[in-house]
């Protein structure tokens, strides 16, 4: 799947079977269910769950707790719209993650 393709179920709001953790916790964050995201997030011990971690808590506008997951994944917090943040944490987890993570 590419990054339109999941584009494509977000948009319809239907979750696409096969989903690892990861993308599930980006995918439920765009269905607005940012609670569910996190504790998905918060699950995952290493620099990508702490990656998407930081963006949530960055959506959130907590600054201060997203800095501190951003360090813990070894990346800044960007100077991008949350949109495009989201974006480009999913297609960089389409690309380096199989379905079954």
């Amino acid at each position: 799947m590419d990054i339109n393709e999941f584009k494509d179920f977000v948009q319809q709001k239907e979750k696409p079977k096969g989903l690892n953790r990861y993308l599930e916790a980006m995918f439920e964050d765009a269905m607005g269910n940012w609670n569910k995201a996190h504790q998905i997030a918060q699950d995952i011990p290493n620099d990508t769950g702490s990656w998407i971690h930081a963006y949530l808590h960055r959506k959130e506008g907590d600054n201060w707790n997203a800095n501190y997951w951003y360090n813990k994944a070894g990346r800044h917090m960007p100077a991008v719209s949350l949109e495009k943040e989201w974006e480009e944490i999913s297609e960089e987890l389409l690309v380096h993650y199989s379905s079954n993570s």
